[in-house]
């Protein structure tokens, strides 16, 4: 089944947003004997996921909305001017990393804005407070609330909310994938000719010529090409089998963190990125290629892929 994108925008759903996203501070593990440690299977890790994106959610709703400041204050940028940071997504990962303090004293964070280290061998939670910054500057539904549990680069659970829309996407390692509850497969397609394909751009002027020179030999070979502006979304939307794969170079570890999950919960094949001080892989697909795409197609079109120079594009 395809997607429907509802054009009401980010305001018209401002009821269903306030029904939707109730937040609740009690416990997010099961009621019993307390331990020193709270529990790190994959099911309770999800849980906490699922309570702090959606609490972050809820905050969003209530912090100023830069499309209607009309002005550049509480916007900065990063590694290039297109590249911004709101005063949002700073709010956003505080409360975040706030929360986990409380939830999962000791672990390590990860996060877009505030930095942080992975330690080998335990639970270190990876955060995207706001995963389409731009486009939740311009006043555009396309963005999320990411964050992911992980244990030596491998993610265990993973929570993905959407503000505008109320959506939930989650996800524990061996456990299956969900959107509000309702269990995800990622598509059926075989025909590689037929096969939707969604993608990003990186900030670095010079790779988006590359990545522009790549996706015009790829597109007359597939059905198309969408651009949602959120790698997160993009990711989850392959697992939903909205998209048939997802192909980009340069997303970061926060971006696809729980997404990937999600998607490889859903049944898709997943190439992550390389992890820094890991061997490449040898797929010429290139060290920061991430690759998630529905089985039928995903060999086919990764050897195109490779073909059509991807290891050049990084």
């Amino acid at each position: 089944m395809r997607r429907t994108v509802a054009q009401a925008g980010p305001r018209a759903a401002d009821q269903r947003r306030s029904d939707r996203w109730t937040v609740s501070a009690g416990r997010v593990w099961s009621d019993g004997p307390v331990n020193d440690s709270p529990p790190d299977d994959p099911d309770s890790l999800r849980r906490v996921a699922e309570s702090v994106v959606t609490e972050a959610a809820a905050f969003l709703h209530t912090l100023p909305r830069p499309w209607e400041q009309r002005s550049a204050a509480g916007v900065s940028t990063k590694s290039t001017p297109t590249d911004v940071v709101t005063a949002s997504d700073t709010a956003l990962e505080a409360l975040v990393r706030d929360r986990l303090a409380q939830l999962r004293p000791g672990e390590p964070v990860v996060g877009e804005e505030g930095g942080g280290t992975a330690v080998d061998g335990i639970v270190t939670w990876v955060v995207d407070p706001i995963d389409g910054t731009v486009n939740y500057l311009y006043g555009m539904p396309w963005y999320a609330v990411s964050l992911a549990a992980t244990r030596d680069g491998v993610s265990l659970a993973g929570a993905v909310a959407e503000p505008a829309s109320g959506r939930l996407w989650t996800a524990a390692r061996g456990a299956g994938a969900t959107c509000d509850g309702r269990p995800l497969r990622c598509s059926a397609e075989t025909d590689l000719a037929l096969t939707m394909i969604g993608t990003g751009f990186a900030y670095s002027p010079q790779r988006r010529a590359r990545q522009a020179a790549f996706l015009e030999e790829l597109l007359p070979r597939v059905r198309d090409l969408r651009r949602s502006g959120s790698s997160a979304l993009d990711v989850c939307a392959v697992a939903a089998g909205w998209l048939d794969a997802y192909l980009e170079h340069g997303p970061n570890w926060w971006d696809w963190a729980a997404a990937g999950l999600i998607a490889e919960e859903a049944g898709a094949v997943v190439r992550v990125p390389v992890r820094p001080g890991h061997p490449s892989a040898d797929d010429r697909l290139g060290p920061e290629a991430l690759f998630v795409a529905a089985p039928g197609v995903a060999g086919e079109l990764a050897a195109l892929a490779a073909d059509l120079g991807a290891a050049e594009i990084w």
